[in-house]
């Protein structure tokens, strides 16, 4: 059976080049006579794959020693908890941008464990069609907090929050982490599922200052506590031992792609296929958010009716197409086009869409 075009949110498609080395690897590792999941997380050759994955997210994003690379799990979503409970101190307030469902998720953890939340900015009044220009931060701000791509609403920061230094930018990057270039320098702390650019569901990828992991609160619970996660390699529990063996090999595909600065750029040629379609189709498909702030990882669209979207949908799947289908809160169509999306896909998909509307327009 042929692959077919997976334009799935998350989890999402993988290199094929990824994929066939894992799958020469299953049955027996390196000649080892064992899978890595079968191999104990104390094992040299399991450290070695830690390792590389460590190694290899510091290369790729230029990161020194000031910075601590983790892979824990819970998702993004243990995140939400996580940040607040380490760094929402006592009489400071934590200060997020809503621009989405997953920022008002994140807020949502921050208010449930009893911090002070101060919203510094929000898309909400156009249901979330554009990326805030302007905030106003709290008088005593612990952290100001943004959510970096939008999955649901197809939106996604192009720039980065311009805070005074002093005050720790975190970001939620799950939907465009390792997609383009970003100045990491600027960010305190960097969270991304893995299961869109860097590999299957099951870690998540942490990036933090090491002077921000000095300023944790302490005492917390352990597997709530950044620095012990820190001070055992990401090693204190059992982790996701052939997930992070996967993203070390996403990793490695992306380093032998060209780096950061090529993915972004067959990024930006495969959404382009798709949003020329979208703007030369005279309003047959209509994109959801402001031009300036569109998502190159995820692009959000309607037709003309509801009726329409299903027929598109079902349509697209039989010609070898997934995942097509918007989230349930929004409706409509997405197409998710992340780092491992074969550019092909991206063609094969805008020639479909103008076939479609030739068809039902």
């Amino acid at each position: 059976m042929e692959r077919v075009y997976n334009f799935n949110a998350g989890p999402a498609v993988l290199p094929e080049e990824v994929l066939l080395e894992a799958q020469a690897d299953l049955f027996n590792y390196k000649g080892m006579g064992l899978s890595v999941m079968e191999m104990s997380h104390r094992s040299k050759e399991f450290q070695a794959i830690i390792d590389d994955a460590y190694a290899r997210v510091k290369r790729i994003y230029g990161l020194g020693d000031d910075y601590e690379v983790l892979f824990l799990q819970g998702g993004a979503s243990l995140q939400f908890l996580m940040v607040p409970l380490n760094f929402a101190v006592e009489g400071k307030e934590a200060n997020y941008i809503n621009t989405g469902q997953w920022s008002k998720k994140a807020i949502a953890e921050a208010k449930k464990i009893g911090k002070a939340v101060h919203i510094a900015a929000s898309s909400e009044d156009r249901n979330f069609a554009y990326i805030p220009r302007s905030w106003q931060l709290s008088d005593n701000p612990s952290y100001l907090h943004i959510t970096t791509n939008n999955t649901i609403f197809g939106t996604e920061w192009k720039f980065d929050p311009d805070i005074p230094e002093d005050i720790p930018l975190i970001a939620d990057m799950s939907s465009n982490f390792m997609s383009k270039p970003i100045d990491i320098q600027k960010y305190s702390l960097v969270y991304a599922g893995a299961q869109k650019n860097v590999g299957p569901a099951g870690t998540v990828v942490v990036i933090i200052k090491k002077s921000l992991l000095e300023k944790a609160i302490p005492g917390l619970p352990t597997m709530l506590d950044y620095n012990i996660h820190a001070k055992n390699g990401s090693l204190y529990n059992t982790p996701a031992c052939f997930i992070i063996y996967m993203v070390g090999l996403v990793l490695k595909w992306i380093e032998n792609f060209g780096g950061l600065k090529k993915i972004a750029e067959n990024n930006k040629l495969k959404a382009g296929y798709i949003y020329d379609t979208i703007d030369e189709s005279n309003g047959f498909y209509r994109g959801t958010v402001d031009k300036e702030d569109r998502s190159l990882m995820n692009i959000t669209f309607r037709l003309p009716s509801e009726e329409l979207e299903e027929l598109f949908v079902s349509e697209a799947k039989k010609n070898g197409m997934i995942g097509l289908k918007g989230h349930r809160d929004v409706g409509g169509c997405r197409a998710s086009c992340y780092n491992s999306l074969p550019l092909k896909a991206a063609k094969t998909l805008s020639e479909f869409m103008k076939e479609f509307q030739r068809q039902h327009g």
